[in-house]
């Protein structure tokens, strides 16, 4: 009763300080319309916390994942992604221009979010999938891998609709390129390559906690069904309909 009261007091603390950040930064965003077009999604995600908290809460491991790359978002929700000053920040706090000292001609907030993605959601991904479908071993740590990867390419099909709807400089700033022509394929890149380091820490910490690690990986990969499916399934279906 105590450990729920203290994990719900905790929740309770990240969904105050993201409410505070979300209000703050809510005030005269640079633009209105792309500031409400990339919190449509956030709300719909939130929603979704919300109504799920009661049957299928998460680990606090996860909820804070979700409130880090939340809060980010909203950063650059505010400024537009293209516009984040996180360079004029880094010379007021330390006196360089990271920019200048990483070579950098364009505003990477962007890719930092992108790689945030697939960093601080995997886990939460991993954690859904072992839970709901109870996927063991290999799948463990591939499958949320794989779900980074392919949401990535479809929130980027996404931004191309929605900048071709919407068109003009909304369009634009939505999409956010700069002028590159392979930013899609970089910002997929980057969320994939975050994902990849979450997965191998997650493997790492269980390979040195649990005992049973190398053992239910190789049952992971172990053939279960010997008989091929495809239209060998369709007609074993068939007769037993007939029966």
């Amino acid at each position: 009763m105590i450990t729920r009261l203290v994990r719900h007091n905790y929740l309770l603390i990240l969904a105050g300080i993201f409410a505070f950040e979300w209000v703050w930064l809510a005030i005269e965003p640079y633009d209105r319309a792309d500031w409400a077009l990339e919190n449509a999604l956030v709300a719909a995600f939130v929603l979704v916390l919300g109504l799920t908290y009661r049957y299928f809460p998460l680990s606090n491991i996860s909820y804070t994942l979700i409130f880090v790359f939340l809060l980010l978002h909203e950063i650059g929700a505010h400024y537009t992604y293209t516009r984040v000053p996180y360079d004029e920040s880094f010379i007021f706090l330390f006196g360089f221009s990271l920019n200048d000292a990483l070579g950098f001609e364009r505003n990477h907030f962007d890719r930092a979010i992108h790689f945030s993605y697939g960093l601080l959601l995997a886990y939460p991904v991993r954690e859904v999938f072992i839970r709901i479908a109870s996927v063991r071993g290999f799948w463990g740590y591939f499958l949320p891998l794989d779900i980074t990867m392919s949401s990535s390419m479809l929130f980027e099909l996404f931004e191309w609709g929605a900048a071709e709807f919407f068109g003009g400089d909304l369009g634009m700033e939505y999409l956010g390129t700069q002028g590159d022509v392979w930013d899609a394929h970089k910002d997929m890149a980057l969320a994939s390559l975050g994902a990849l380091m979450a997965m191998i820490v997650t493997a790492a910490i269980n390979l040195s906690l649990q005992r049973d690690f190398a053992a239910e990986w190789n049952e992971s990969l172990r053939v279960k069904i010997f008989q091929p499916l495809g239209e060998n399934k369709i007609k074993r279906m068939r007769l037993s309909r007939r029966r």
